[in-house]
């Protein structure tokens, strides 16, 4: 049984960082969505198995960055220039074949989710 285990969310400032950390025990491609109540899941990045590529959401673009050590088989995403608009619950999944990295439905496990609150 896989498991994605997500840590490293809180309540911070607009304009502050935090740092999400992914427990996982596969070398699979990995992303991070989020979902805001009352919203659609959204893609926010993915990195292929080898740390090869990495992709954004275009609401993170230059803010946020995605990167994984398999040794410590975790994988981090780091936010910096918070928003209230970046507040929501925030979740890792794996997929074994992932194509685009954006679309939920390719990813085969997914964690608890851990939740970002940024106030204003």
């Amino acid at each position: 049984q896989i498991q994605l285990v997500e840590s490293g969310g809180g309540l911070v400032q607009a304009g502050g960082s935090l740092r999400l950390s992914c427990g996982t025990s596969v070398a699979y491609a990995m992303g991070w969505f989020r979902q805001a109540p009352g919203k659609e899941r959204e893609f926010v990045a993915g990195i292929s198995w080898n740390s090869g590529y990495t992709y954004y959401g275009d609401s993170v673009k230059g803010r946020f960055t995605i990167s994984r050590d398999n040794a410590k088989s975790t994988v981090y995403l780091e936010m910096s220039s918070l928003r209230p608009e970046d507040t929501a619950l925030y979740y890792c999944a794996a997929g074994r074949r992932v194509t685009s990295h954006t679309r939920p439905e390719e990813y085969d496990y997914w964690g608890q989710g851990t939740q970002v609150t940024v106030s204003s």
